[in-house]
């Protein structure tokens, strides 16, 4: 991974995650199509904090390495080497967006209360957003989780589904629809749920292909559900803006993660392409096998590319960086699941059983493409942006390209 463009400081720790990922971690992965245990997460998390890897996006005021968003991706790929490694490090989702959010966001009783435990790995979150159809998913406005005013508080009912890492999490963010309020406008509003009030209960889980995000993606029923006013996570009637806080900088780690996962396979593929002889040659030099090589390393640059421009911009402008963030998740979540179906082809039968972990990866990646915003969605929201601004830029003056000129010879 090129990394002559990172400060020193980050380069070490670049280097020290890549050293701690493939001595202590690879070795401790569940076999392909298992879960990762608690017990072995504990364990590789003291690892991690005495290896000062551990949680590289948290300020160092609650126990992180400080790395600005800037300088993320450098770190999460080499931690998404291993499917388990941004579980080991604290930066898997959706407890890496969660934090990244409550810091923004929370109170400074509320960040005591649920961002110090969760940067330390002492316990896990939810984000409660998506909901049975016609609710909430790829639209959010179809929002139908409520809450409204009671008596000191707040009254939440709604059912949410695919509630990610529900399972064992100590607490759920959870996105209600409220009337106006006040000053406070009508819209969503953010509620932080302890797991333990008697109105939240996890239902039925969905078995999905992926395994590797701890907590699965289960139902969650909210019934009546009582918080108290400190449970506002930000200010009533404004969820919607800060999902983009947290939707923006999520996406995009995601791509960092699994591009880290793309590169492991890559170089499983090329391991075998060299040793494997086939027609009296080594597999690397059939045109074939360089051809598929080639492709992947192309996915692999432009990704980290899309990357590293869409985290410089979140971080100097966040609205166009969590435009451009679309982009990169779209890309990056085509890209890398072509990677990896690659390197599938480049082991052959052994890339589709469990002896190599390429199938494995291919569920991993599989539902990036509808997670944190289908391909479909974000294909739309993007061309409506560049409409719009093509729009904008002709009615201020830009001249007008699209009129065909008509030649004499044309007449």
């Amino acid at each position: 991974m090129p990394s002559s463009h990172l400060p020193p400081e980050v380069e070490e720790l670049r280097e020290r995650t890549r050293r701690f990922i493939r001595e202590a971690v690879i070795d401790a992965e569940p076999v392909p199509g298992e879960r990762l245990e608690k017990a072995t997460r504990d364990r590789l998390q003291a690892a991690a904090k005495e290896a000062g890897v551990f949680a590289p996006h948290v300020p160092t005021e609650y126990g992180g390495q400080g790395l600005p968003i800037e300088h993320w991706s450098p770190i999460l790929q080499e931690a998404g080497y291993s499917p388990i490694g941004p579980s080991v490090l604290n930066c898997m989702a959706p407890d890496e967006g969660n934090m990244h959010m409550l810091h923004l966001i929370a109170t400074e009783e509320q960040k005591k209360r649920y961002l110090a435990p969760l940067a330390a790995g002492e316990i896990r979150s939810c984000f409660g957003m998506t909901e049975p159809h016609p609710g909430a998913g790829s639209d959010p406005a179809a929002l139908r989780t409520t809450a409204v005013p009671a008596g000191g508080g707040w009254v939440i009912n709604g059912h949410k589904r695919f509630i990610s890492g529900a399972i064992r999490a100590s607490f759920c963010i959870v996105m209600a629809r409220t009337a106006a309020v006040g000053d406070a406008p009508d819209g969503a509003t953010m509620f932080l749920v302890d797991m333990t009030n008697p109105g939240i209960r996890v239902g039925a889980p969905i078995h999905t292909v992926d395994r590797y995000i701890d907590g699965g993606h289960p139902h969650v029923h909210l019934e009546d559900c009582f918080v108290p006013d400190d449970a506002v996570l930000g200010e009533v009637g404004q969820g919607f803006r800060y999902a983009q806080v947290r939707l923006g900088p999520a996406r995009l780690t995601h791509c960092m993660r699994w591009l880290g996962l793309a590169r492991r396979a890559l170089d499983i593929a090329l391991d075998r392409a060299e040793r494997r002889e086939l027609f009296g040659a080594p597999m690397a030099s059939l045109g074939l096998a360089q051809n598929l090589i080639a492709e992947s390393v192309i996915d692999i640059e432009t990704s980290d590319a899309i990357i590293t421009k869409t985290a410089a911009l979140l971080a100097s402008d966040p609205t166009a960086g969590s435009a451009l963030s679309s982009v990169a998740k779209v890309h990056c979540s085509e890209a890398i699941f072509r990677v990896i179906d690659r390197a599938v082809q480049l082991c052959g039968g052994d890339g589709v059983s469990d002896g190599l972990p390429l199938a494995q990866y291919l569920n991993e990646v599989r539902p990036f493409r509808i997670y944190d915003g289908s391909t479909e969605t974000h294909k739309w929201a993007i061309a409506r942006r560049a409409a719009k601004r093509r729009r904008a830029e002709v009615e201020a003056g830009e001249r007008y390209r699209g009129t065909a000129v008509v030649r004499d010879e044309d007449a």
